[in-house]
């Protein structure tokens, strides 16, 4: 069964909204373990426009699962994760004015600070995945320069507008999960995911994990955060 990384970014965000103390994310992630969480990711962004530093400390002491840090390979950001020391970091790209994560890492430019985060974290016990396009080059790369894992950007996918475009998405991520799990790599999923386009990800045999954010908290508004990540997972079921 592919395993659900419950992602509460969006609810800090409401919550930084006002300034205020409500909705609390610390809460949420409590509720999203119940309702079958097998993780919670949140994004500790260099801007701090949503999760907060207490936030993360916080989580580290309550999550019950395994707790996901998305981060950019910065020095203070990786010095954060040393101390704090989640049970994985993703280091995925940042820019301050992009409303969410646009695209996968850039590697190639990248490549001797991305080794540097590497190695530290994974130094510290920390498992180390890499944000990146379903490109075969990128992958092989990631391999290299010491990601334990991949999560696969499928924004392509989920934003596809037709039935033939969104098929051929799907197949490169289909492909690309054969390569890094051929490679030795983890293979995650995540960006744009949502109860409608969730399925045909379970065509990819290599998954084993999916990383969820909006759609979850935009269903647990309505709903609530419990019922929201049980609906989710009755999806993921074989």
């Amino acid at each position: 069964m592919i395993k659900l990384g419950v992602n509460i970014d969006h609810v800090a965000t409401i919550r930084q909204a006002r300034r205020t103390v409500e909705p609390d994310p610390v809460a949420a992630a409590v509720l999203a373990e119940l309702g079958g969480a097998d993780g919670i990711t949140i994004h500790l962004r260099e801007d701090r426009r949503h999760i907060q530093d207490r936030d993360l400390e916080i989580l580290r002491q309550t999550v019950q699962t395994r707790l996901n840090l998305e981060m950019a390979a910065s020095g203070e950001i990786v010095e954060i994760a040393l101390r704090v020391l989640p049970d994985q970091a993703t280091l995925v790209p940042e820019k301050r004015l992009e409303v969410t994560t646009e695209g996968g890492l850039d590697v190639f430019s990248n490549r001797k600070n991305l080794a540097v985060a590497a190695e530290r974290l994974k130094a510290a016990g920390i498992k180390v995945s890499f944000f990146v396009d379903p490109v075969a080059e990128i992958i092989k790369l990631s391999k290299k320069i010491g990601a334990d894992a991949v999560e696969l950007h499928t924004g392509s996918y989920a934003n596809a507008r037709s039935g033939g475009s969104r098929a051929c998405e799907l197949k490169k991520l289909q492909e690309a999960a054969r390569l890094a799990a051929e490679e030795g790599l983890e293979v995650i999923a995540g960006h744009g995911l949502t109860y409608t386009n969730i399925l045909p990800l379970k065509t990819i045999q290599q998954l084993e994990e999916v990383n969820i954010g909006h759609s979850i908290v935009s269903r647990a508004v309505l709903v609530g955060m419990e019922r929201a990540v049980r609906e989710m997972k009755e999806l993921l079921a074989p």
